[in-house]
Order: structure tokens, then sequence, then C-alpha cells
């Protein structure tokens, strides 16, 4: 194989698997560079969030539920409905846009800093992994050696703590989903009436459990849609993970017996491979498993230090400026994407304002057309469904509007009652009565205004259908 061959063959498998085929287990060793350093108190952050989020309240209602099952969602304190669906359509069209437009400008950088699976697995599972087994070498070390009584507990250990984060994880999980309140009734009430619940949870710890354990980056490599979309969304100008190749070529290491005038500032040291949780070299390029998690800068950056070179060999950069050092500069893509996230979020913001507190619907009972008595009295049967999106109750009214087809006519709501409760739906029927003999057509249009704490907030145009005699 040529040189340039085996310069090239990092593209014939990625960077966990052997030449054969085989999945080859990754011992990622840890720098506490500045990097780290940041990003390890930003998890801390969202580990926080994460965990607390489902018990925090505002007012009476969590922080965040996403109650799929029962169509219950509160987001930062404000409950919403499934008639706010439109809502959601827009809001997630606007944060897909807006991740388009960050990779397009800085990567993969969620991957390696707010992404739940990168947080848990570098930030809390490898934590609890190094603190047990000891640095990447005694980790290899460890697998390599014989079944052994020091083997065993390491590992019993390991997986047991694993095990436990993980059951932790699901139970919180399923906190955002039906809430803490409903999660401690059910896992402490008997498991004849929750045994669903106790199933469930199993389940997810396990998978939980198997994604941090032995899965670990192949859910970035393989599993992950985001890690494949990026190739599309990159360009030249995205400023990513790159390793500067023009002042780092040709490499080599450092021997005193050698010019070292024409050798670039890599020392070939083989550190930022070792560093990477998806076991790529990033001196090839950007890659697909490129998480952008930065290790490889602080690995680089501890190196330069110690030879006195100038940091920054591997930084965050634009493949355009390493080339021509023009910086960084808007594309036609970047600004096309960041218009359109523009529109959709100010589409967002509008119809959030405009949201209102109480929504309501009036249609025909289904299947009905009118009803006439002995005295010759015609009815009309209508269904009225509100929901109160606030926390505080409401009084509502039905009236009919004034105009000649309503003259005569009366509207009577059966198991009257004015209060629209707080966060609530309510289903009221009601009639329009009209007397035959002031009828001379068989469909007479209405408007019938719905009152909500004295205000008009809605008029609805309803039929009113009955027989014409003549």
């Amino acid at each position: 194989m040529s040189k340039h061959e085996a310069e090239e063959s990092f593209r014939d498998h990625i960077g966990n698997q052997t030449l054969d085929g085989k999945r080859e287990w990754i011992y990622p060793k840890i720098i506490k560079g500045v990097f780290y350093k940041y990003r390890t108190y930003f998890s801390w952050f969202l580990l926080a969030f994460f965990f607390a989020a489902p018990f925090v309240k505002i007012g009476d209602y969590p922080l965040l539920l996403l109650n799929v099952l029962e169509r219950k969602f509160v987001i930062i304190g404000q409950p919403f409905w499934p008639q706010d669906f439109f809502l959601f359509v827009f809001l997630t069209l606007t944060f897909l846009v807006f991740i388009v437009v960050f990779t397009v400008i800085f990567g993969r950088v969620w991957c390696g800093w707010a992404c739940p699976q990168t947080i848990f697995m570098e930030m809390v599972f490898r934590k609890v992994e190094n603190l047990i087994e000891g640095n990447a070498n005694k980790q290899k070390k460890l697998d390599e050696m014989p079944w052994n009584l020091e083997k065993v507990y390491k590992k019993t250990l390991k997986h047991t703590i694993f095990f436990v984060i993980s059951a932790l994880i699901s139970h919180t999980f399923l906190a955002y989903i039906i809430g803490y309140e409903a999660l401690w009734e059910q896992i402490t009430g008997p498991f004849t009436e929750n045994y669903v619940t106790f199933f469930s949870l199993i389940i997810f710890s396990f998978v939980f459990y198997l994604v941090f354990a032995k899965m670990r980056e192949l859910v970035c490599i393989m599993v992950c849609p985001y890690g494949r979309l990026q190739g599309v969304m990159l360009d030249q100008n995205s400023m990513v993970v790159a390793y500067d190749y023009i002042r780092g070529e040709p490499r080599g290491k450092i021997k005193k017996s050698e010019a070292q005038e024409e050798k670039g500032d890599c020392v070939d040291c083989n550190l930022c491979v070792d560093v990477c949780p998806t076991g790529i070299d990033i001196r090839h390029g950007t890659q697909l498993e490129c998480v952008n998690c930065t290790s490889c800068i602080d690995a680089c950056d501890s190196v330069m230090e110690k030879i006195h070179k100038p940091l920054g060999l591997i930084r965050i950069d634009s493949k355009v400026n390493i080339e021509e050092k023009k910086g960084f500069k808007f594309s036609s893509r970047i600004i096309a994407y960041s218009a359109v996230m523009i529109l959709l979020l100010a589409a967002s913001i509008t119809i959030l304002a405009t949201r209102k507190s109480v929504e309501a619907n009036i249609l025909r009972i289904a299947g009905s057309t009118y009803s006439e008595n002995e005295s010759g009295r015609i009815t009309n049967m209508f269904n009225l469904s509100m929901v109160n999106k606030t926390f505080e109750d409401k009084s509502f009214k039905l009236e009919l509007a004034q105009s000649k087809n309503t003259k005569n006519a009366t509207l009577f709501v059966v198991q009257q009652d004015s209060i629209l409760e707080s966060n609530n739906e309510k289903k009221k029927v009601f009639m329009i009565h009209k007397e035959q003999k002031n009828i001379h057509e068989n469909e007479l249009p209405m408007e019938v205004n719905l009152y909500v704490d004295g205000e008009l907030i809605k008029t609805s145009k309803l039929t009113f259908l009955a027989p014409v005699r003549e």
C-alpha cells in the first residue's frame, strides 16, 4: 500500500472499526483543558435543568410537561392544548431551521456540547467509569486481563451504578410525560394497578443502560439522523473543529539530530486521536463521526504549550479561512436560511401574542336537523365546546345576536351554569327555539355571541333549519 493509499484508507471504515470489520472498543483519554472546563460547566447546567425541570412549578403548573398520552402540554408554566397544534408546527419548524442555520455556521457543535447523549456519556457515565476503573490505559488493561476478584468487583460496581443512573434517567423522563405527582403515586401504589408503569420503567432503564454502557459512540455514528444530515448542511465556510494542515504538515516527531525547519508544527503524537470519543483522526479533515466536542483542541494545545508553539493547530475554524485567511463570511446559504428562520420566528411570536385565552367552537349536533312539538315550536340543537387555557376560572354567557331572523327566537342552554374552570375543557348543549308561524324559509342564518367575563370573544354563524308550510 502506497503512502497516499494509507492516508486515504480511513475512508474505508469508521473510526471504531478494525480493517476486518469488527468493532474496536474506544478508550478515550481525558485532557482537562480550557474547552473541557467550559463543557463541564455547561453540562452541569444542562443536567441540573434536566433533573429539576419536571419538579419546578410556575404557579400550580410544572415548568415542562409533555403528556402525549392525555394530550396535555405545559411549556414554561403555560398550558397548551391540541387546538394549539398549529403553534407547535410553527415552533417546531423554527427550531429545525435554527438547527440548520446553527449547523451551517458552527457545524455539529450541538452534538458535542448540548446533546443529552453526549452530556450523559461524557460527563456522567465516563466520569464514573474513570473513577472506578482508572484512566484509559488502566481500563484497557482491565478488559484484557483474565477474570479475577479485582475485575469482578470493578465491573460489577460500575455496571450496577450505570443501571442505577439509567433508572434515574428513565424515572425523570417519565416525570416529563405524566408529571412527578402521578409518577410518585404510581411507583408507590399497588403493583397490580401500576404494572404498566413498572414494566415501562424497567424497559426504558435497560434501553438507557445499553445505550451508555454498550452502544456509546454508535448512537452518534449510526443511529442519530442529525449526524447524517450534517454532510449536506456544511460547506467550506462552516466553522468546525479543524486541523490547520498548512501549518501542521509535514508532520513528524521532534528529533535533535534532525533539522526541524522543514517540518510542520504537528509532532504526530496521536493524542488528538487518543482523546476522540468516536475514534477519528481530525487531521484527515471534517468527518461524519466528528461531534465537535473539542477534546482534540485541548489535547493539541497541551502539546503545543510543551514544545513552545502557538496554540490553535487544531481549532474552530473554516476550511476557507485555513487556506485563504479570509475570516468568516456570510454565504448565500446562511443568509437564505436565516431569512426563513426570522420569518418563522416572527410568525410564531405573532401567533403566541394573539393566542386566545379561551377557544370555543359551535357545531350542530351530528345527524340532527330540527324537531317540532305539538304547539308548532321548532327547535335546533347545537354543541358548544370551550377550552380555558388560563389558570383562572372564567364566567361565560351565550346570546343570540340581534337580527331579523332571531326575532321571536330564544336560546336555552341545557344544564345551565356559567363557570368555565381554569385549564379545563367544557362541553355544553344549547337549543334555539322559534315558532313555526314566524318562519318563512327552510334555512335561517343566525349568529350566536359568546361572552367570557363580560367580553365578546367569539361570534359564530349557524343555520337554523325548519320546515316551511304554505
